[in-house]
């Protein structure tokens, strides 16, 4: 079994403990054999199990707590201004930017396609009130073309059909591969040359890379996620909750 880093800092820390009264000065680890301080700290992981596991424990409730610190603190800024998700993203819906709600989305994601039914009825219903922006967090280590397709639409942003090429792949799913982006390419009238050097360009995978960082900092940790005005979600919403949200915004609460 490896041993992760904080882990063996716990150990090494708990060996100097017990080994500290014949130092004579020195670290206890300098005064003996790589074999025998391996040997050192099998003994101490043997007898003294619930020591480690409380340190370990005490480490991640500490990580976890700089992490919700850090995630308050940016939608605190998105609170005070929403406006700082629409930066070199694709948005639509109302040109007012009162009211903002950023998707953090996969294109294969089959929750997401579900969220797009909801989101695209909901963008219907109350795009005169509401700013759509769309954020790419490609969940690449469990869908094969989640970022091939993300770049793709990408590079459709490019050209000015993003919000097109965004309903495409979510609506034909099934189809995601080399060949639909192409075809969907050609179909939109898209400069194929260009469309193919952007996404496959150092920009493209910038792009994606900066919207994945920012949803990490927001706690995005699947998809879809949610960011209205500074208040996160996730799952696939509903109409209702979505119009409620929205509803007290507009209030002020």
């Amino acid at each position: 079994m490896r041993v992760k880093p904080y882990f063996l800092s716990a150990l090494v820390a708990l060996l100097l403990i017990v080994t500290s009264c014949a130092s004579s000065g020195q670290s206890a680890s300098a005064q003996l054999s790589d074999a025998q301080f391996e040997a050192k700290v099998l003994e101490i992981l043997r007898k003294n199990p619930q020591v480690i596991l409380d340190s370990v424990q005490a480490y991640q409730r500490a990580q976890a707590q700089q992490e919700e610190q850090a995630r308050d603190k940016v939608l605190s800024q998105i609170r005070q201004e929403p406006r700082l998700l629409l930066r070199n993203a694709p948005v639509t819906g109302s040109t007012s930017q009162k009211i903002i709600m950023a998707e953090f989305s996969d294109f294969e994601c089959p929750y997401c396609a579900k969220a797009h039914e909801v989101v695209k009825e909901f963008m219907a219903k109350n795009g005169n009130d509401v700013t759509l922006v769309y954020k790419h967090f490609p969940l690449k280590q469990i869908h094969q073309q989640a970022e091939p397709a993300a770049l793709a639409s990408w590079a459709a942003f490019q050209q000015g059909k993003f919000w097109e090429y965004h309903d495409a792949l979510f609506e034909q799913q099934s189809k995601l591969g080399e060949e639909f982006y192409v075809e969907l390419a050609k179909n939109l009238k898209l400069d194929i040359d260009k469309f193919n050097r952007d996404r496959k360009s150092n920009e493209a995978k910038e792009s994606l890379k900066k919207d994945f960082e920012l949803g990490k900092s927001l706690g995005v940790r699947g998809t879809p996620s949610f960011v209205i005005n500074g208040v996160f979600f996730s799952g696939v919403p509903n109409i209702q909750d979505l119009e409620g949200l929205v509803a007290q915004i507009k209030a002020g609460k």
